[in-house]
């Protein structure tokens, strides 16, 4: 061997344990890829799920009333749920419990205060006002100076989407909007924590018991025996699977990988889908300034996402 050879190191073969570790830590980085980007599909499939079964409430209006139809919506669901579960009812803290009630009044207060918003003012407007709770949440619960940038954005899209309902708003509909936004955001962070103290949908189907019993009473006075109309028992049947049982049960198993403040400004998709909804199901036109709404919307939302994957 001579003197240059020398001066060269050659290099180390690494051993077995080492190749095993990168093998793992490489698996390990792209299964928590996979697990973002399928987070963000089931975020995605609960909003598009929920504003089409917005529309179909809509329709029910005239037969059940605001009341009426959320009182079927959770009834139908929690039943559902109640079915598929089979939550186990025994051996939960009473830690788990109050999680569960105060999840249950949450998802009772937010649905009721929303269908008393879109009976008194517009769907865009009660949709662009409720949006403010969880993007307060996000800024809030986000430590990244950027968020407040894809937050703006997000606000100034769904303020653009909005415009049009803001002239004349009956005060009461639009306190209602504000409210059940507060919830919204209440809903966000009970929703992450009943994932992480209940297996699979467990919790889910157990605030949901909660919210229906809460709202029976109220459901009953209003509509009275509209609710056992086999039409209007089948709309709101859809109504429950469409706006209750598919898009809760979507983002609960999404929070548990994506953080609260990136599943909150992630919400902002919600505008965008409802007037999808309202296009496609009530023949609501699209102009260009909703259009340019949209667009702005999905960039934040798609912002959000890779700043919180980062």
């Amino acid at each position: 061997m001579g003197s240059g050879e020398a001066a060269v190191p050659r290099p180390v073969p690494a051993s077995p344990e080492v190749l095993t570790a990168e093998a793992g830590a490489a698996g390990a980085g792209a299964a928590g890829a996979r697990g973002r980007i399928g987070s963000v599909a089931l975020v995605i499939g609960g909003i598009v799920s929920l504003q089409f079964g917005s529309s179909v409430a809509v329709l029910l209006f005239p037969r059940a009333g605001a009341l009426g139809v959320v009182t079927l919506r959770l009834v139908v669901a929690s039943l559902v749920l109640l079915v598929a579960c089979r939550p186990r009812v025994r051996g939960h803290s009473r830690g788990d419990w109050g999680t569960v009630l105060a999840f249950g009044v949450a998802l009772a207060g937010m649905n009721s205060l929303f269908y008393q918003a879109i009976d008194r003012i517009p769907l865009g407007a009660a949709v662009t006002l409720e949006f403010l709770g969880p993007l307060i949440l996000s800024v809030a619960t986000s430590r990244r100076l950027l968020s407040l940038v894809w937050a703006a954005l997000a606000f100034g899209g769904v303020a653009l989407l909005g415009r049009a309902g803001f002239d004349g708003l009956n005060l009461v509909g639009a306190g209602c909007a504000l409210a059940a936004g507060g919830l919204w955001a209440a809903y966000i962070l009970l929703s992450a924590r009943t994932g992480q103290r209940f297996p699979q949908a467990d919790g889910l189907a157990l605030a949901m018991t909660v919210a229906a019993l809460l709202s029976l009473p109220l459901g009953v006075v209003s509509a009275g025996a509209a609710l056992i109309n086999p039409v209007t028992l089948g709309l709101g049947a859809a109504v429950a699977m469409m706006s209750s049982v598919l898009p809760y049960t979507l983002e609960l198993l999404a929070l548990r990988k994506l953080p609260a403040s990136g599943f909150a400004v992630m919400m902002s998709l919600e505008p965008a889908a409802a007037a999808t909804a309202g296009f496609l199901v009530l023949g609501q036109a699209l102009g260009w300034p909703e259009i340019v709404a949209i667009g702005l919307v999905v960039l934040a939302s798609v912002g959000a996402v890779r700043s919180a994957g980062r």
